[in-house]
């Protein structure tokens, strides 16, 4: 589908079943419209071969319908001008060096999400793109994470946006640069060992500058034709644009994007925007009457192709319903999906950091997030603190809504470090937002391009983060339970508001990981927490380190030897110092 470059020019067909005549034209032909007319192969498919056309050229479809002549660019554009523009020719050759690269195992997976606009902006007044993004990937590389998570980088109107309203879901964002731009993005996180994972949107298109709404002319009311529902199921909360999964050329038109951007361009997972609204009218659970069957049936087969081509390579579901379907197998009845956005995480964490008063933090309810599985495997969830939806649409980043104003304070830090850890530690496929590990203040917005001063002004947060994402990856082979699928919080102390659990792949020395959080403003000495065995056990991470950061309380502990007694529900028990709004991290040699 779309313009295919070929040895004898470029060959073009495109789906309009309504269309009575239809042509194509571009430069190449000095945008003659009637002289290259497409052939019908029946089903609504046309076609023709024109040999003057080459890559780079622009191009258009004029179609004729009932006494209308429509202009339209085509609907698997790979690139345009701009989203009111024209269509491109594009070659897809590009050298890739990035033979063998293969994603992490999802259980070593640590994700950075980012937005190309605001992520690395060449000056204030422009958005970022693809070039400056790859100027930056020496400092995500030392940073420790192994994915980055790209929110939609496809063609919208104007050249700002989150990116969640896709006017040309075939085509890069114009104001970010070409098709081969963004390739080069993906080869040079490659090279650099990580992996890139992108946001596409399935849920809904538009609302604006979008060619395929009533492309061919017909319509059913002032629904949007072809390649839409053409009654109450269109409706989204962002107009009346949902495809309608119930057509095989638009299921395959969702299906044919999702696999040339893991083809064509490499991309080592998807995650798909809002499939709530997918699988429901309304985006809910337990409402059979606005369930959408085949939207369902949809994601089973995008899985399904994923997984039969794709061997390895994640899809993540954004449902924000924590709906165990999405995840569990198609064979089950489930989606399929490899994992799932946790928000349930995010605000709870958040509640019990942000909150101001010690009293109202509730151990409980951290270790009920600590230990949740969505189903059996920790990977079925991604957690965090930060997003885009988090820190956005009225809230804020976790250090502004600790101390409104005033994130260069003493609280904020510490307890957004808080946050932080439990991300890094707790079961789950860990995720970070551009500009968290440096206490970017306020909230997330297009036009706010991150503040890179901060991470030389707050250096040491960004290398306290670096170290929890190495041991959170076992980089040092000592930690190796933050990897594995079993976890138990074994202590819970509402009054002194501690929290302590235990992490384990198999066991034993470098292994099993015991995690201490101090969730009031207090020191603690000679406090006790049960262990799971003999030995000495060594602290290789606290967070009150006076090398993260001056106003630190630097309050230490060393290697700790552990006692035999049962305590905790576990057979020998150890004596730590912690200091206020801290966290330890401890594993025996």
């Amino acid at each position: 589908m779309g313009a295919i470059p070929f040895s004898k020019g470029v060959a073009f067909r495109v789906w309009a079943p309504n269309a009575e005549k239809v042509f194509v034209t571009g430069t190449f032909i000095n945008w003659d419209e009637q002289h290259y007319e497409l052939l019908s192969e029946g089903n609504g498919f046309w076609y023709t071969e024109v040999s003057e056309a080459q890559p780079g050229d622009e191009y258009k479809y004029i179609l004729f319908y009932n006494n209308q002549k429509l202009i339209k660019n085509d609907p698997y554009a790979k690139e345009v001008t701009n989203s009111a523009g024209n269509s491109i020719i594009v070659d897809n050759n590009f050298n890739w060096e990035d033979d063998g690269y293969q994603i992490p195992s999802w259980n070593e997976l640590v994700i950075f999400e980012m937005h190309v606009g605001t992520f690395n902006t060449p000056q204030r007044d422009m958005p970022g793109n693809f070039k400056s993004v790859i100027k930056k990937i020496p400092y995500l590389k030392k940073l420790g994470i192994n994915a980055i998570e790209i929110m939609p980088p496809m063609e919208f109107p104007d050249d700002y946006s989150w990116g969640y309203n896709p006017a040309y879901p075939f085509a890069v964002e114009s104001s970010y640069g070409s098709s081969k731009e963004f390739k080069v993005l993906i080869n040079e996180a490659h090279k650099a060992g990580i992996a890139v994972i992108l946001d596409v949107v399935y849920n809904h298109f538009g609302p604006d500058d979008m060619d395929i709404w009533q492309f061919d002319g017909w319509k059913e009311g002032e629904y949007g034709g072809i390649y839409f529902y053409n009654d109450w199921r269109a409706e989204t909360p962002w107009g009346n644009t949902r495809p309608d999964y119930g057509r095989d050329e638009v299921r395959t038109y969702l299906r044919d994007n999702a696999i040339m951007w893991l083809d064509e361009f490499h991309v080592d997972g998807l995650r798909l925007d809002a499939t709530a609204f997918i699988r429901n009218v309304k985006g809910l659970n337990d409402s059979p009457t606005n369930d959408i069957e085949e939207g369902w049936s949809f994601m089973q087969w995008i899985n399904e192709e994923v997984q039969k081509h794709f061997p390895g390579r994640i899809t993540i579901a954004e449902d924000l319903c924590n709906n165990a379907w999405l995840t569990k197998t198609t064979g089950e009845g489930g989606a399929g999906f490899g994992s799932q956005w946790n928000n349930s995480f995010a605000n709870e964490v958040r509640a019990n950091i942000i909150t101001n008063d010690d009293d109202l933090r509730d151990m409980d309810i951290i270790a009920n997030q600590i230990k949740k599985h969505i189903d059996d495997d920790i990977t079925s969830r991604v957690i965090y603190t930060e997003s885009h939806d988090e820190i956005a649409n009225g809230k804020a980043r976790v250090a502004e809504e600790i101390w409104p104003g005033n994130v260069d304070n003493w609280f904020s830090r510490k307890r957004s470090v808080l946050g932080a850890a439990l991300v890094l530690t707790s079961a789950g496929i860990p995720m970070i937002f551009q500009g968290q590990e440096f206490l970017e203040d306020r909230w997330f917005y297009d036009k706010d391009p991150l503040d890179w001063n901060l991470s030389n002004q707050y250096a040491g947060l960004v290398d306290l983060y670096k170290t929890l994402i190495e041991l959170r990856k076992n980089t040092k082979g000592t930690t190796k339970g933050l990897t594995g699928q079993h976890v138990e919080v074994h202590h819970i102390n509402q009054d002194e508001k501690v929290v302590a659990f235990h992490r384990w792949y198999d066991g034993g020395a470098k292994d099993s990981v015991i995690v201490v959080f101090n969730f009031r403003n207090q020191e603690l000495d000679n406090y006790v927490v049960g262990v799971p065995s003999g030995g000495q056990w060594k602290v290789r991470f606290n967070s009150d380190w006076k090398g993260f950061d001056e106003e630190f309380t630097n309050n230490y502990t060393g290697a700790s030897e552990a006692t035999e007694g049962e305590t905790d529900g576990m057979s020998h028990y150890i004596s730590l110092s912690i200091g206020p709004y801290s966290v330890l991290i401890l594993s025996q040699d």
